[in-house]
């Protein structure tokens, strides 16, 4: 009788775990796995809110008023139209100002999730950062004065009679190096400072994306004027969110953004603030 006990009891803990699984307590892993994708997300800069990198000042049309949290504006509006499709808060939304465009596309870490601030996807930069999905493609224009030897260009030749300026670390500058194969291209570290050039003489031209050249001719140096369209880079797939390189939450980010442009919000946004409605003659080669 004592062994036939003996022998329950060495066999009831199998019992137990033959016909009972008691559920494990979640690992920290888990928790953090069940956050992600949502504002809590702990592979955020700061969880709990959308750290977004955009430069100071900030220009229209891009941005009005020199304010990203007013959202009015079309990379503002973009931005919080995106961080409403993934669960964000207009309070959650926290602008970081404290790079220059040299520092935000440069390796390293950043103090942000992401950096909107008309950032060219290249291949060469691509290299260094992650990007988001191409969101939008500006043309590229020529920007003068009336005077300006380029003003009645009709070739690249006949562009290349001019002394140029672009800003350092744009596409823009790669665009009059590599594709009009300008040389002496005059570089100011922003673009304020390029269109002060312009408007002071020290240089004929510049090149910028059209949304620019727009706000530039009618507020920034309203005597300069757009004198041509120029082809497309074929080095610049368009304007795409820059990410500090491995950052896991990309693929989060790129449904967000899939989102709106299926709904259609980043073509009404470029309706509301980036088409020009003149006519502007066009230079192919």
């Amino acid at each position: 009788m004592v062994r036939r006990h003996w022998l329950l009891l060495f066999a009831l803990p199998l019992l137990l775990a033959a016909g009972v699984q008691e559920e494990a307590p979640e690992t920290p892993d888990e928790d953090q796995q069940a956050l992600e994708r949502t504002p809590d997300d702990p592979r955020l800069t700061n969880p709990g809110q959308l750290t977004v990198g955009t430069g100071d000042p900030v220009y229209p049309p891009w941005m009005l008023h020199d304010d990203p949290a007013s959202g009015e504006g079309f990379e503002n509006a973009m931005i919080y139209a995106l961080a409403e499709e993934l669960g964000f808060s207009e309070e959650q939304v926290v602008w970081e100002r404290g790079l220059t465009f040299d520092q935000t596309i440069a390796p390293g870490p950043k103090p942000f999730d992401f950096a909107i601030r008309q950032i060219s996807v290249t291949d060469e930069r691509s290299r260094i950062v992650d990007f988001s999905m191409v969101y939008f493609q500006p043309d590229k224009v020529v920007v003068a004065l009336p005077d300006s030897p380029v003003v009645d260009a009709t070739s690249f030749a006949e562009l290349r009679e001019a002394n140029w300026g672009a800003t350092i670390g744009t596409t823009d500058l790669d665009y009059l190096e590599n594709i009009l194969e300008i040389s002496g291209v005059a570089v100011f570290d922003d673009q304020a400072g390029t269109f002060q050039a312009l408007q002071g003489g020290q240089i004929d031209a510049t090149v910028v994306a059209l949304p620019t050249a727009l706000f530039a001719t009618d507020v920034q140096v309203p005597e300069a004027e757009i004198t041509a369209i120029l082809p497309p880079d074929p080095n610049d797939a368009g304007h795409g969110l820059l990410f500090e390189q491995g950052n896991p939450i990309v693929e989060w980010i790129n449904e967000g953004l899939a989102a709106i442009i299926e709904r259609g919000v980043i073509e009404d946004l470029i309706e509301e603030y980036l088409i020009d409605p003149a006519e502007i003659p066009e230079i192919s080669s």
